[in-house]
C-alpha cells in the first residue's frame, strides 16, 4: 500500500467523542499515523506478519494502520471505555475485527508512595508476547501524570521482543535515549515532526498548537 493511500484511509477514522483532558486525549492525525506505520514496515519490516501491540490506543488509528499494513495480530490497550467503544466501531468499519483485539486496562498504577509506576500485574502476563510495539503516549503534562510518557515506553519495552515506535516531545530526547539504554535498548530518532493539537478543551486559548515531537525507534542492544 502506498503512503498517500494509507493516509487517505486513516482520514476516515473517527476520533474521541468526549475527549478527557486528564488522560491527555489528543487524536493522532492520519498524516502522522500513516508515516509511523509506513516507515516501520517499508524501512524496517516490523509490521507485516508481525504481532503488534498499541499501548494507549485511543480510537485505534495506529492499530488500524498496523492492520492495514499486514500485521498478523494487533492488540490495542487503553484505560478509557469510551475511547475503546469508538475504536471498536472504527475497527468494524474497516473490516479488521479478525486482526485487531482491544483490552481495557491501565498501563500505569499508583505505587505506595502515590507516584506512578508500570502496572506489572497487567504487563507481566503479556511480557515479550509481541514483535512490535507502537504508541503515542500522554506527554505527562497534566497534574498526576508526571513521567507517564516514560512509563508507557518502559511498558512497551517489556512487551515487545523486537522494535518499539513511539512519539515523544523533542525536549525529552536526550533523557529518553539515556533511559532506554538502562533498559537494554538502543534508541534512534527517525524523524522530528509537528504534532498538531487543535482547540479541544476549555483551557485552550489558540485555535491550534504545533508541538515538536520525535518519532523514536527502540530496539534491543546486540550482545
Amino acid at each position: 500500500m502506498k503512503l498517500k493511500q494509507l493516509e487517505g484511509y486513516l482520514g476516515d477514522v473517527a476520533v474521541f467523542k468526549e475527549p478527557k483532558a486528564q488522560l491527555e486525549q489528543y487524536p493522532t492525525t492520519a498524516h502522522l499515523a500513516s508515516r509511523i506505520l509506513y516507515t516501520a514496515e517499508t524501512t524496517y519490516g516490523d509490521i507485516d506478519g508481525k504481532a503488534v501491540v498499541d499501548l494507549g490506543c485511543g480510537c485505534g488509528v495506529l492499530a488500524i494502520a498496523a492492520g492495514m499494513m499486514g500485521a498478523s495480530h494487533v492488540l490495542g490497550a487503553d484505560i478509557d471505555a469510551g475511547a475503546l467503544e469508538t475504536a471498536q466501531a472504527n475497527i468494524d468499519e474497516f473490516g479488521l475485527g479478525d486482526t485487531i483485539d482491544l483490552v481495557q486496562g491501565s498501563i500505569c498504577s499508583e505505587n505506595d508512595t502515590g507516584s506512578l509506576s508500570v502496572n506489572k500485574g497487567l504487563l507481566l502476563r503479556m511480557e515479550q508476547a509481541f514483535d512490535t510495539a507502537i504508541l503515542n503516549p500522554p506527554f505527562g503534562t497534566k497534574p498526576g501524570n508526571k513521567g507517564i510518557d516514560v512509563l508507557f515506553l518502559q511498558a512497551a519495552c517489556m512487551l515487545a521482543r523486537g522494535a518499539i515506535y513511539s512519539l515523544h516531545k523533542t525536549s525529552t530526547r536526550d533523557y529518553l535515549v539515556r533511559k532506554a539504554q538502562t533498559w537494554g535498548f538502543e534508541c534512534e530518532v527517525l524523524a522530528e515532526l509537528n504534532f498538531d493539537i487543535p482547540m479541544m478543551y476549555k483551557f485552550h486559548k489558540k485555535k491550534s498548537v504545533d508541538v515538536k515531537v520525535d518519532l523514536l525507534r527502540l530496539y534491543k542492544k546486540q550482545t
